[in-house]
């Protein structure tokens, strides 16, 4: 990791976060150009981002599990904690585009 830790862990939150509502938001553009529901397609569209959501924040898997393996086989647990905050970091900014976008909608997103 390059970046600094702290400024990784806000990164991984707010692009997670972004994923989940630009994705959403601006999919269910198309959805309203085909003729269907456009709230009821945010909700669809943001439970099915949710891992992409993730996968996009930490910077894609094979780095993470990478990490994780120096982390456990290499001995260096500072590096597997750094990793797993990370994914934490993310997973953070998914459910609080979620709960916003269910703010939004009215809906629940489960």
């Amino acid at each position: 990791m390059e970046e600094r830790f702290f400024a990784s862990f806000i990164h991984c939150y707010f692009i997670a976060f972004g994923v989940i509502i630009g994705g959403s938001i601006i999919g269910s553009i198309g959805e309203f150009a085909t003729g269907n529901a456009p709230l009821t397609s945010i909700g669809r569209l943001a439970k099915n981002l949710r891992i992409w959501a993730i996968v996009a924040a930490i910077g894609g898997t094979f780095d993470a599990i990478a990490n994780f393996e120096k982390g456990l086989l290499d001995g260096s647990p500072l590096d597997f904690f750094k990793q797993a905050m990370l994914i934490v970091s993310a997973m953070g900014g998914v459910k609080t585009a979620i709960v916003l976008l269910e703010w939004l909608i009215q809906e629940d997103i489960t």
